[in-house]
């Protein structure tokens, strides 16, 4: 493991640690205090400790990796209030997880991409429930260049390898007065099926129209000279590996890497670099579908980060088992209260108030 990989898991378990010992010192202040809402039922929006104590099974999950940092610190965390549930999220990758999903192998999915008709996922089965966000960085790894700025238009042409150069004349003109050495330039992307690939490639689709010619979704055909890593931890590791190198990875992943990343131009002309604040810019800006589908890529606004990407969870209408419903319930109704706290801690931002509300009304809607 890494030694910048290391710390981070053990800034992340102190954390986790802060939390547990923060609930639990809130819950003796409160004691004998009313509540907010008075329902003690595992899937109303109480967050009271009462309904999560009473829970008791095991959750199995797969799916994105680039929501893996925060699910595992709130699973962490959701020990502390249902001592009798165990939950394990297996980051698999988008893809992956959508299909074992359909095939019922899982109780719930992580997604960041939507489904499609090839997943394996029967139409008017599933609900979308929104988590969080986070940045998409364009990490890279050059000698002696510790800030870069870059368009989408050279940033689609760097990624399809019409531009093989750090020298190259498209991207002196987004950074004038650098000097970018001629070192190769190592495209990196995602070996397996990915949200983060779909959001990426989405992103360019939209901002660099015209230029981008590869098209979008969870894989795409990459240039054969390419590198391909699993899940963005392996991403992040060519990147940090390999001088002249450059990948798509989450902020939380990239950071414990200790990867340097772009900053990149706005729809409003702005290069804006990947933080929480600019996602959440981004956020504000997004219109949200019926089924709590969001796009918040190459949002308006002069602070908006234009690489921000959603990921979801994917639950069963009916689990045809009323406790099994009830512990998914359970756990998503903690993720979207006491949660969502813990998301700017690891690189993540949380759900605007609106989109909360309506993500837990969507959790009541699960049928036993």
């Amino acid at each position: 493991m890494h030694p910048d990989r290391e710390a981070y898991l053990v800034n992340r378990n102190v954390l986790s640690r802060r939390v547990l010992a923060g609930v639990a010192l809130a819950a003796l202040a409160l004691t004998g205090c009313a509540s907010n809402d008075n329902s003690t039922e595992p899937g109303s929006n109480s967050g009271g400790d009462s309904a999560y104590a009473n829970l008791s099974g095991e959750l199995k999950a797969s799916g994105a990796s680039f929501p893996d940092a925060y699910y595992q610190e709130v699973i962490e965390a959701f020990k502390g209030e249902a001592g009798k549930v165990t939950v394990t999220y297996n980051a698999t990758g988008s893809g992956t997880g959508k299909k074992q999903f359909g095939e019922g192998l899982v109780d719930f999915a992580g997604t960041d991409s939507l489904v499609k008709d090839t997943d394996g996922v029967a139409a008017g089965s599933f609900l979308y429930v929104p988590t969080v966000a986070a940045p998409i960085t364009i990490s890279y790894n050059l000698q002696g260049v510790d800030k870069l700025q870059l368009s989408p238009e050279t940033l689609a042409k760097i990624f399809q390898t019409d531009i093989k150069t750090w020298d190259d004349a498209a991207i002196k003109a987004d950074n004038p007065g650098v000097t970018l050495p001629s070192t190769p330039i190592v495209v990196a992307h995602r070996s397996d099926g990915s949200g983060t690939t779909s959001n990426f490639t989405k992103y360019l689709d939209a901002a660099a129209a015209g230029t981008w010619k590869l098209g979008s979704g969870d894989t795409v055909n990459w240039p054969a000279s390419t590198q391909g890593g699993e899940k963005n931890t392996g991403v992040a590791q060519i990147v940090q590996q390999t001088n002249g190198a450059v990948g798509y990875v989450d902020l939380s992943d990239a950071k414990a890497t200790g990867l340097k990343f772009a900053a990149i131009k706005n729809k409003d002309g702005q290069f804006v670099e990947p933080t929480i604040e600019g996602t959440t810019a981004g956020l504000e800006g997004a219109e949200i579908a019926a089924d709590l589908s969001y796009n918040p890529l190459n949002a308006a606004g002069a602070t908006s980060y234009p690489i921000t990407a959603p990921t979801f969870i994917i639950v069963k209408t009916s689990y045809g088992d009323a406790a099994k419903a009830d512990l998914v319930k359970g756990f998503l109704t903690y993720l979207l209260n006491d949660g969502q706290d813990l998301a700017k801690e690891i690189d993540f931002a949380p759900l605007p108030a609106s989109l909360k509300e309506k993500a837990l009304a969507q959790v009541d809607k699960i049928q036993g």
